[in-house]
This record gives structure tokens, C-alpha cells and sequence, in this order.
């Protein structure tokens, strides 16, 4: 039997159909066209990005050679006709550097590295090879800065070293024993780090990315190409890496490189005491309720502390 449906009746039923297929079509061609997930950026395309910024540095410098205590004697120098001033000889060195300018040519690096050089060769990741010339250099935090005059240079980019967090992943980039450039990688294994009984200003990062000697100058990145760090030294009871590396946070080398550039010197206050951590033991010894805070051991005589009126043994909370 044929069931004849009235007009309206069949417009409607064929809008629902149309609609019906529309939407079963449309549902299968969004799921087959949905948009992939954004990937990061992997640690080796950063890594082809930032390491023509890390260069090696040759230092040659002069020591003394050594002499036989008879060389000391006048009349055997005379009898045998040597020389007054013992000879030195040439000494060979080598570290790592990174460039935080491009356009000016200039290269962080440790002060260690650099003493005494009487010439500083610096070598690109594209083999190229300059002369540097020291603009400046810090013992106290162990930083130098040295430039070279060259074109088409890639530098790296500050990070923040005040926003690390223990844990943070970094990439340690250098010239260990004058292998070439090597890249490690780890973790921020501490910060704030002092008490290595290094001379000068003690405020680490420490991280257990390998570094080893001829790292030192090299820089200390983030996971995403950032410099926050300088490497400079190594707890190494063999010679050798253990997983315990100390960098220079890279707010003080920045704070420092101003310095070197405006003065060639790093130029500080001065307020004229020794200071000593205020513990629970020398608090009762004192006979204050204070625990936490800093004793005054001396005062150097004509001090601004002096003329300020602080004198051994005050309290500072």
C-alpha cells in the first residue's frame, strides 16, 4: 500500500534529513582534520641556536722558569757568565667564553682564566680566530670580559638567574681539557651557594651538569636558551668531575661586565667591618634574646663604620 504524506509534511521531513546528514558529515570531517597539539621546542634545535655563542679561549702567558739555587749566587752568575734575570717561558692555557654582544664583540669569561695573559686567542664554533683585547677583569667575582672585532657573531641572551629554582633543568656549554665544545646537561642543584673558601664573593649556582677543567668561562643555560649562569669551579677531590659545578649567576656577571666597561674596573663601597653569623650559642654567650641576625667582629680604624659609631661587638638584626 502507498501512503501518499501531504506536502508540508514531506518539506519538513527532508529539512530533517538534510540536517541529520549535514551534521554526521560535519562531525566526521572536524575529527578528521583536528588541529595537532603544538610540540616545544627540542633541546637540540636550542642548543643548534645558542652554541655558536660559546667560544674557546687560548691564553698564553709568561712564567718563570725554574733555576738552581746556585743561579743565586752572584759569583757563580758572574763566574759563568749568566744571565741577571732568570728566562721565562711560554705558558699555554685554555677555557671557554660567551659572547653577550654581537655588535661590540664582547666575550664573558672567568678572571682565572685570563690572569696574566700576555695574548688571548678566541676561537669560534665556525673555526674563525681572533685576537682578544681585555677590556676588564674582576677577581673578587672572578669575571672577565675581553673583546674581539669581528662580524657576523651570535650572542646569547640574559636569563634571569634571581627566578631559578632548585630543580630547574640547565645545559652547561664549554671546552673541557681543550676537547672542543662539549655540552652537558642537569639540574640546578642549589643556590646562593658559599663557603668553597674561593677569594672574593661567594654566591653560587650549583648545578650537577659535568664541568670539568677548561669549562671554566663557559656558559650555564635554561632548557630554552637563556644564559643565567658563568661556570667557574668544580668540587673535584680527583681532578675530575663528581657532579658538583658552581656558576656565577649571571645577574652579578651582568651587574659586573657595566662596570668593566664604563671603568675597566669594578668600583665598590666600602663600610669597614668584619662580620660574623649571630648563632643560638653566641646569642646566649651574649646574653640576648636575639638568634638570628650578625655580630660585629671589627671595625677598621677611619671607616665610614667608624665615623658612623659602630664599634666590635654591636648587633645587627
Amino acid at each position: 500500500m502507498i501512503v501518499c504524506l501531504p506536502r508540508r509534511a514531506t518539506r519538513i521531513l527532508a529539512i530533517l534529513t538534510t540536517a541529520l546528514f549535514v551534521s554526521i558529515a560535519g562531525d566526521a570531517l572536524g575529527q578528521g582534520v583536528a588541529p595537532r597539539p603544538v610540540q616545544a621546542q627540542s633541546l637540540a634545535d636550542v642548543l643548534e641556536e645558542i652554541t655558536p655563542a660559546v667560544v674557546n679561549i687560548a691564553v698564553t702567558s709568561r712564567a718563570p722558569a725554574e733555576t738552581n739555587p746556585l743561579f743565586n749566587d752572584p759569583y757563580f752568575r758572574r763566574f759563568f757568565d749568566l744571565p741577571q734575570m732568570p728566562q721565562q717561558r711560554p705558558r699555554m692555557s685554555a677555557g671557554s667564553g660567551v659572547i653577550v654582544d654581537a655588535q661590540k664583540g664582547y666575550i664573558l669569561t672567568n678572571h682565572h682564566v685570563i690572569e696574566g695573559a700576555s695574548e688571548i686567542a678566541v676561537t669560534l664554533k665556525d673555526r674563525r680566530r681572533f685576537t682578544a683585547e681585555l677590556v676588564g677583569s674582576d677577581k673578587a667575582t672572578d669575571i672577565a670580559l675581553v673583546r674581539i672585532d669581528a662580524s657576523n657573531l651570535t650572542a646569547l641572551r640574559l636569563g634571569d638567574s634571581g627566578s631559578l629554582r632548585v630543580g630547574d633543568s640547565v645545559v652547561a656549554i664549554g671546552n673541557p681539557f681543550g676537547l672542543g665544545q662539549t655540552v652537558t646537561s642537569g639540574i640546578v642543584s642549589a643556590l646562593g651557594r658559599s663557603g668553597l673558601n674561593v677569594e672574593g664573593y661567594e654566591d653560587f649556582i650549583q648545578t650537577d651538569a659535568s664541568i670539568n677543567p677548561g669549562n671554566s668561562g663557559g656558559a650555564l643555560v635554561t632548557a630554552d636558551g637563556r644564559l643565567v649562569g658563568i661556570n667557574t669551579a668544580i668540587i673535584a677531590p680527583a681532578g675530575g668531575n663528581v657532579g658538583i659545578g658552581f656558576a656565577v649567576p649571571i645577574d652579578m656577571a651582568s651587574a659586573v661586565m657595566k662596570q668593566l666597561i664604563e671603568h675597566g674596573e669594578v668600583r665598590r663601597g666600602r663600610i669597614g667591618v668584619a662580620i660574623q653569623d649571630l648563632t643560638p650559642d653566641l646569642a646566649e654567650a651574649l646574653g640576648i634574646r636575639e638568634t638570628h641576625g650578625a655580630v660585629v667582629a671589627s671595625v677598621e680604624s677611619g671607616s665610614p663604620a667608624a665615623e658612623a659609631g659602630i664599634q666590635a661587638g654591636d648587633i645587627i638584626v
